[in-house]
């Protein structure tokens, strides 16, 4: 199986929160082959544990720990990289899905897993707007805590 995580899914592997075993079960359970994430998860991923540590919800420490095992993982994802199509694409998908609330990187994000669609099986997100969206894209879906 091939799946698509966004970062709010993807950070749930590096740090334990609401949704994380759920998480966990499923990768224990599932026979995955690759794992495909946006070129802006480098960037949110990092965004997400700084933020969390300003908030203190993680330490320094740990936020330097979360970041160094993400960076040491980068080899086992596949990145979908970002381009000027990609940030065009975006602004078409804001214009189309703005009433259901699509923000700037939520929709960089179903962008990254639109161009690489017919190599998905799944599209795996915390996020209950892109879940959504990601499903009337024609995405089978999995919405995790």
């Amino acid at each position: 199986m091939n799946i698509y995580l966004d970062t709010s899914s993807l950070f749930k592997l590096y740090h334990k929160e609401n949704g994380t075993e759920e998480l966990e079960d499923f990768f224990n359970n599932q026979q995955i082959e690759r794992v495909f994430l946006a070129e802006l998860a480098k960037i949110e991923f990092a965004s997400v544990v700084w933020r969390k540590c300003r908030m203190k919800e993680i330490d320094f420490d740990k936020s330097n720990l979360v970041l160094a095992g993400f960076s040491h993982d980068h080899h086992k994802f596949l990145f979908v990289p970002d381009s000027n199509i990609v940030k065009e694409w975006a602004v078409s998908l804001i214009s189309t899905y703005w009433q259901s609330g699509l923000r700037t990187l939520d929709s960089i994000q179903l962008v990254s897993a639109l161009t690489i669609k017919e190599k998905v099986d799944l599209f795996h997100t915390s996020d209950l707007v892109l879940q959504k969206l990601a499903e009337k894209e024609g995405f089978n879906t999995i919405l995790n805590g």
